[in-house]
């Protein structure tokens, strides 16, 4: 699952931030200097002997072997591991449209997602604090499985709709009577930048306030 970096958390470890850039730099207990950036979501990692500002290179070589370069691979992963795991979170999500929806969903209704099935980690659901019904989920699925061409995995939205709203928008191609879900109540949307956003969180707006209703 594809980890994304946490502004708050790479800060309070050390990093220094440059326009979009993450830097921190340590030194190993074997005595090379560790620079590590991150950018757009990606880490890399750098070693240089402090003494004379050589890159260090040799722990890359395939089949290069020896007490120092085996103790600068392990205190090297040992580093890198920390860092992932104090300054990253895992990303459930498949694409941009899930995780802005899940950004604004937080921001708007104060509900987190919840992850309820092992076996299916990029599925996602959000409930009203109300009552607890459900008014959104995200996931992925088949492309064939919603009558499409194709067997490529795409990414949904189920929300809650009016029946006669719901009959009026299903089309077969952008909508789809609700995945896994009652095919009266609730709908099924491509997340795939066919729909704008602004369309989307206009769904699950309605959605939240049906959902309250219930």
């Amino acid at each position: 699952m594809k980890k994304i970096p946490v502004e708050r958390a790479l800060l309070a470890y050390g990093f220094m931030k440059s326009e979009e850039t993450f830097t921190l730099q340590k030194e190993l207990p074997c005595g090379l200097l560790l620079t590590v950036t991150v950018q757009g979501g990606e880490m890399k990692d750098e070693l240089t002997d402090p003494l004379t500002g050589d890159p260090y290179i040799l722990h890359r070589v395939e089949g290069a072997t020896g007490a120092f370069v085996g103790a600068v691979r392990e205190e090297l992963a040992a580093a890198l591991e920390e860092i992932e795991k104090k300054c990253f979170l895992s990303d459930p999500f498949g694409s941009e449209q899930p995780r802005m929806l899940s950004k604004h969903i937080l921001e708007t209704y104060g509900d987190e997602p919840e992850f309820l099935w092992e076996q299916f980690p990029s599925y996602a659901i959000w409930r009203s604090k109300d009552n607890n019904k459900w008014y959104a989920l995200t996931g992925q699925v088949e492309r064939n499985k919603l009558g499409l061409e194709g067997k490529e995995t795409v990414d949904i939205l189920d929300f809650r709709m009016e029946p006669a709203e719901l009959d009026a928008l299903v089309d077969g191609k952008k909508y789809f009577r609700g995945w896994h879900m009652n095919k009266k109540h609730w709908c099924t949307v491509l997340l795939d930048g066919s729909v704008s956003f602004a369309e989307l969180t206009s769904l699950v707006e309605e959605s939240n306030l049906l959902a309250k209703e219930k």
